[in-house]
Parts: C-alpha cells; structure tokens; sequence
C-alpha cells in the first residue's frame, strides 16, 4: 500500500486509516449533498440523484420490494467498496479494500445478517435447510451446507482482496517495467475491475440476504 507520510501512524494500520478517510470522504459528500438540495439540482445533486436511483434499482431488481428495507447496508457497503477500490488509483494512496480485514469486516456483517433475517422470517424451520430433506441424510447434508455457508464470507473477502491487491502489484510492476508505454490500458483495465468487484461484491450480497428470506421450507 502505497501511504501518504501524513497518513502513517504508529496507533493504526495503513487500512485503518484509509478506511477512516474513505468515511470521512461519503459522509463529507452527504452532508455536501444534503445541504445543497435545491428544486433544479445542480450537478453534483444530479450525480447523487444518479447513482443513489441506480442502487434503489438495483436493490428492488434482486431482492425485490423487502429489499428497500436493506437499501442503507447495501448502498453504504457499494459507496464505500466502490470509493475505496477507485482510492487505489490515486498516485500516494491505497485502497483499504486492498487488505483483506476490510473485505473480511463487511463480509461478516453480511453473514450474520443474513441468518439473523432466515430465522427471523423462518422461526425454527430455516435450521432445517441444513439437514437435508430426508432425516436419515443429515449426517451427510449437515457439514456440507455449514461449509458452504462458512465460506461465503471467506469467497467475499478474498475474491474482492485479490483482485484489489493484485492490480496494485501488476500496476507497480509494470510501471518499473515500462513506465511510458503500458501504464494507460492498463489503469484503464484497473479502473473496470474497481466497478466490477463493487458491483460482484454487492449482488453476492443481496443474494444471500435475499435467498435466506425467500428460502423454501
């Protein structure tokens, strides 16, 4: 990770940090927003109005309308991934969606959050799912859907820490290599898979969440 000097610390890591400031940036760009709303937007309203309504439709497309009940966590978690992937592009700065804490932190707010809305639309049936269909198969079906589960979160951190960390290696390389010629096709590539990975990490969470509440028992 690239750091800031005034970003360095001896209390915190370089991703703590960065995440703090990736905070500081969205609810900066709130209050911004929020304060300046006027009858005919400007353009920075416009931008918000934008992408806030592409969320509220991607939200109600996948999960359909109980998803407006999740709208905050998803917008939240698809703003902050999002900022924090496009943060890593920026000469002197890294993406704390670089390091997999960060991505390990969402994934398990995710996790938990969706067998809390199983159980909770479910009751006790939603443990059934994890048994099989049949009683005699539980011994089979047991470990396998735990496991399954359990690596949800773990397939969310990595796939996201991966492709983040693995494209400030491949940039920093290159630019050793060939500082003149490459470095333009390929921020340009980097700058797809920020919105990509923002994207992949927020649909997989919709659906687990969705899929837990609109499981067939």
């Amino acid at each position: 990770m690239h750091a800031l000097s005034f970003f360095q610390n001896p209390f915190f890591p370089d991703h703590v940090t960065y995440t703090w400031f990736v905070m500081a940036l969205l609810i900066l760009g709130g209050l911004l927003v929020r304060g300046g709303m006027e009858l005919y937007p400007g353009k920075l309203q416009n931008f918000m109005e934008v992408v806030i309504g592409g969320l509220d439709s991607l939200v109600t497309d996948t999960m359909g309308h109980e998803g407006k009940n999740f709208f905050p966590l998803i917008a939240t978690i698809a703003l902050f991934i999002l900022v924090s992937n496009l943060l890593g592009l920026v000469p002197g700065f890294g993406s704390p969606t670089a390091n997999l804490n960060t991505n390990a932190a969402m994934a398990i707010v995710v996790f938990i959050l969706t067998h809390i809305m199983g159980v909770k639309v479910h009751g006790g049936k939603y443990i059934k799912q994890f048994m099989g269909p049949v009683w005699w198969l539980t011994p089979l079906i047991l470990p396998i859907e735990i496991v399954s589960h359990l690596v949800r979160p773990v397939s969310l951190s990595i796939r996201l820490f991966g492709n983040m960390e693995g494209g400030h290696i491949v940039i920093a390389v290159l630019l050793i290599l060939a500082p003149f010629l490459v470095p333009v096709p390929i921020l340009i590539l980097k700058l797809l898979i920020c919105f990509i990975q923002t994207l992949v990490f927020t649909l997989l969470a919709m659906m687990y969440i969705g899929g837990a509440m609109g499981e067939a028992h």
